[in-house]
């Protein structure tokens, strides 16, 4: 089983083993969150826990493969301290299309994966919104 919480993955294959974490590096993962949240359209393609999971887990890995790609392909100046090679890299627009075709590309992915196609959503859908609003008017009503 895979959980991820705020940046981290936490694999636990038996009961009695304890979590191990490992830090997801923070540049790959807010570039992935960045592209996300730009894209509207990649919210409903993974809109269930386990297509999120996939996606997430997808996206950092081939960001991290076009990152490094890009590195190799294209010489940067040296550092100097005020900058990383992925902000460099970055600043060119072409570099940051690349990557949020990934981003995108991953997502598109796991949405046509039928492995996924019966998933529930993320979130309540609205036949359950539904049945929680006449829940709480009845209860308002009673404790009235």
């Amino acid at each position: 089983m895979a959980i991820a919480l705020a940046g981290h993955l936490s694999f636990a294959a038996m009961s009695d083993v304890e979590d191990i974490w490992l830090p997801l590096d923070e540049p790959i993962l807010s570039i992935v969150e960045r592209v996300h949240h730009d894209d509207p359209a990649i919210e409903p393609l993974v809109d269930s826990p386990r297509r999120l999971l996939a996606f997430r887990t997808f996206a950092y890995l081939r960001v991290g493969l076009v990152l490094g790609q890009l590195l190799v392909d294209h010489d940067l100046a040296p550092y100097d301290g005020s900058e990383t090679w992925v902000e460099q890299l970055l600043e060119d627009p072409a570099h940051r299309a690349a990557v949020a075709r990934e981003v995108r590309a991953v997502a598109e992915e796991i949405a046509a994966d039928p492995a996924y196609a019966h998933d529930s959503l993320l979130g309540p859908d609205d036949a359950e919104r539904a049945r929680f609003r006449d829940f709480a008017k009845r209860r308002l009503a009673t404790d009235a």
